[in-house]
């Protein structure tokens, strides 16, 4: 199985499955001399790690990472980072009733089809718990970006059509952590934490956006062709499960505007220059301009819902499938923190790059 790997410089490689022994990343070109511990890193993984409130799933993970190599006394040593995060809660007979089914929506039967076996157990490598990896790598990729002055932000502002109307940009991401839905307004998040209760109750799930906004950028990363920054930015964020859609900047909204209205104009603003207004969600012709860049991020209603629905088995023959074990009915929450690592990784790659291509 190929296309494990992310990144050119600062490189991560995942591996593991959802009820394996554990997930882990070796993550490739992280420079020496960054300070990190294992707490720096178990914060971010706390964020993301199941069972955290009642509108999570209840599968019960510590999700404490094992530092095994690359980290010495408390920094890193330019060597390979390995990481590794046990599997603790796995209960693989919550999926033995569809060994041989498939589930609508899921990977089973593209999977089947392409490698002619598959690890029906949550899943396997095509499980969400493998952004446990990411988010463990992402949190290096933090550190080294922290080093930089790069700020990254996240947010759930839409679960189903409970919507913020404020601008991404000044949404006050403070209150993420204030809420167990990680929404940057209180107001709105007890709405949404109410509407994803009920929909739990009625054995359902929902979708929902999160926005990212990341500040002092620096100028001049990404590359005008294919290694566009807002096109690997995309390609991160495509990579996560559930996610169905990426815009950035002024995204779909820029189709119904006229280009003088559109055009960010340069300004000098006592000393700084900057743009008079930021549509293009601080990047343009692929390179960052050093103003603040921004996207959103659509995740769909989680696959395995409490109902029954009919499908076909490995015979082709119609069967019904019924979800059964835990199961987030909207994936937003926890995703937050997936979402800025992959923004980290997008972002610290090409700080990187573009140091070695100078």
């Amino acid at each position: 199985m190929a296309g494990n790997s992310f990144g050119e410089i600062f490189k991560i490689h995942t591996f593991g499955e959802s009820h394996g022994v554990g997930i882990g990343v070796i993550i490739d070109g992280c420079p020496p001399g960054i300070i990190i511990s294992e707490d720096v890193i178990n914060k971010e993984l706390e964020r993301r790690k199941p069972g955290q409130s009642k509108i999570t799933t209840q599968r019960k993970e510590a999700d404490k990472v094992i530092i095994q190599s690359g980290i010495f006394e408390g920094k890193t040593t330019g060597t390979p980072i390995s990481l590794f995060i046990a599997n603790q809660d796995q209960k693989s007979k919550d999926y033995s009733h569809i060994k041989d089914k498939f589930r609508p929506s899921h990977a089973d039967k593209t999977y089947d089809q392409k490698y002619g076996h598959r690890d029906y157990r949550g899943g396997g490598r095509s499980s969400a718990r493998e952004t446990v990896a990411r988010v463990a790598a992402g949190a290096i990729a933090k550190s080294i970006l922290k080093k930089h002055g790069v700020a990254i932000h996240a947010g759930v502002t839409q679960v189903g059509k409970l919507k913020l109307q404020e601008d991404i940009q000044k949404l006050d991401f403070s209150e993420t952590e204030n809420n167990v839905v990680r929404c940057p307004n209180s107001q709105m998040a007890a709405k949404m934490e109410s509407l994803i209760l009920d929909i739990k109750k009625q054995g359902n799930t929902i979708g929902g956006v999160i926005s990212c906004l990341i500040k002092n950028c620096p100028p001049g990363i990404g590359d005008p062709v294919f290694d566009k920054l807002h096109a690997d930015l995309g390609k991160a964020m495509l990579s996560i499960n559930a996610v169905k859609g990426f815009e950035y900047g002024s995204g779909f909204g820029s189709v119904s505007q006229l280009g003088s209205d559109h055009n960010d104009a340069w300004i000098n603003e006592e000393g700084t220059i900057k743009t008079s207004t930021n549509f293009s969600g601080g990047i343009q012709g692929g390179i960052s301009n050093g103003m603040p860049i921004y996207f959103n991020v659509a995740f769909k209603p989680v696959a395995t819902i409490m109902k029954d629905q009919t499908s076909i088995d490995k015979d082709g023959l119609e069967t019904t499938v019924k979800g059964k074990g835990r199961h987030d009915p909207c994936v937003v929450p926890r995703a937050v923190p997936i979402v800025e690592a992959m923004a980290a990784l997008v972002i610290c790659d090409h700080i990187l790059r573009q140091k070695v291509n100078l």
